[in-house]
């Protein structure tokens, strides 16, 4: 089961690319000592890590919100076709994606709501699609919901200097300018209200303009995080952050206020990139989070 209800949305998950993105323990966390990583593998293994070679599992994906009569995607993932120099495993995909969408029910033309949490390479690949020589929206008719100070941090025209340097090469371009220059980009800032169930509210760290959006429906809660959590490991110390967070100290600091609104609260959290059942409730746990239980979809 990849569908599950809370209050009045259903959330279906919808799979691009599960299994290593080429980057061990230390490179991909390089303040997480070794030693987090073997104490904790009845946590990690086989799901997120692989301890015989030391790579980090991550799923790329899609989390499809039926909300009020709409359908919202929230993070489009890699795409296809698109040249990333400096991201080879993500150079000139050509996955099944949107053959995954169709089988949750979707067609492009049926997105009303797109939501970008940040503008990762990993996060607004679909965005766009490939028509003959032209980057043309994906979704023709949804409105993509857009944080204005990724907007801006990403341009190239502002000439921002990324702690993740070039790793971000050709993607405002081919995933975010053309859904700008189409009129169908919609820059928020602050806090957006999309519905009477979901609001999308700044979370900043991991990019300047990094969000998280809430739902809350007739009890149910859940708190969709993008990027703020990649691995359980980081439930464990949320003080450790990937190394693509360009604030380390505010990165943290959201980190922990986040996943503690989230034990107070009974809200499920679904981080962009976790495979295994995708998302959990937490609990405090001494100086950090733990799993409390896991979502109810089945394990990728």
């Amino acid at each position: 089961m990849q569908r599950i209800t809370l209050g009045d949305v259903t959330v279906t998950r919808v799979e691009e690319y599960v299994g290593s993105v080429d980057l061990t323990s230390g490179t991909f966390f390089p303040e997480s000592p070794k030693e987090a990583w073997e104490n904790n593998a009845p946590l990690l293994v086989p799901d997120f890590y692989d301890p015989g070679t030391d790579d980090v599992r991550s799923a790329i994906q899609t989390w499809v919100l039926r909300s009020e009569g709409k359908t919202i995607l929230v993070d489009t993932g890699v795409g296809n076709h698109k040249h990333r120099p400096y991201a080879p495993v993500w150079s000139y995909l050509n996955t099944g994606f949107l053959e995954n969408l169709a089988r949750a029910g979707v067609r492009p033309e049926d997105v009303d709501i797109v939501v970008n949490t940040h503008l990762h390479v990993d996060h607004v690949g679909w965005n766009t699609r490939l028509d003959g020589r032209q980057w043309v929206p994906t979704f023709p008719n949804a409105t993509y919901l857009i944080p204005e100070r990724d907007f801006e941090f990403w341009n190239p025209e502002n000439e921002h200097k990324p702690l993740l340097g070039r790793g971000n090469q050709n993607v405002f371009e081919d995933s975010v300018a053309p859904i700008r220059e189409a009129g169908q980009a919609l820059l928020w800032d602050g806090g957006f209200d999309i519905d009477a169930h979901l609001r999308l509210e700044l979370a900043p760290g991991h990019t300047p303009g990094s969000s998280l959006l809430t739902l809350d429906s007739r009890g149910d809660r859940a708190l969709f995080v993008g990027d703020l959590l990649h691995s359980p490991v980081q439930l464990v110390d949320p003080d450790t952050n990937s190394c693509f967070c360009e604030d380390p100290a505010e990165s943290r600091a959201t980190r922990r206020r986040v996943l503690g609104r989230a034990a107070d609260q009974n809200a499920l959290v679904f981080p962009a990139h976790l495979g295994g059942h995708g998302a959990a409730e937490v609990r405090r746990e001494g100086g950090g989070f733990a799993v409390k239980e896991w979502a109810a979809f089945a394990r990728l």
